[in-house]
């Protein structure tokens, strides 16, 4: 599985398979499926938030560079 593949948005789903998993009832999952399903969600919600963090440092320093410098 590549992870830097973007999910499939569909108009249903505005947030693609997030969005799908934020609807799904859960009543058929026991306990352990829960915190598996848990521990899946966390790892996939670090995954972004690295992924985000790289995104922004790189766009400072994209700013950095092609920004016009004060005082010259």
């Amino acid at each position: 599985m590549d992870d830097d593949r973007p999910l499939s948005r569909g108009p249903s789903h505005p947030l693609g398979h997030a969005g799908q998993l934020a609807g799904e009832p859960l009543d058929s999952y026991s306990q352990h499926e829960l915190t598996d399903r848990i521990a899946a969600l966390e790892a996939e919600i670090a995954r972004v938030k690295a992924h985000a963090a790289r995104s922004a440092d790189h766009r400072r320093l994209a700013d950095s560079i092609f920004s016009p410098r004060s005082g010259d």
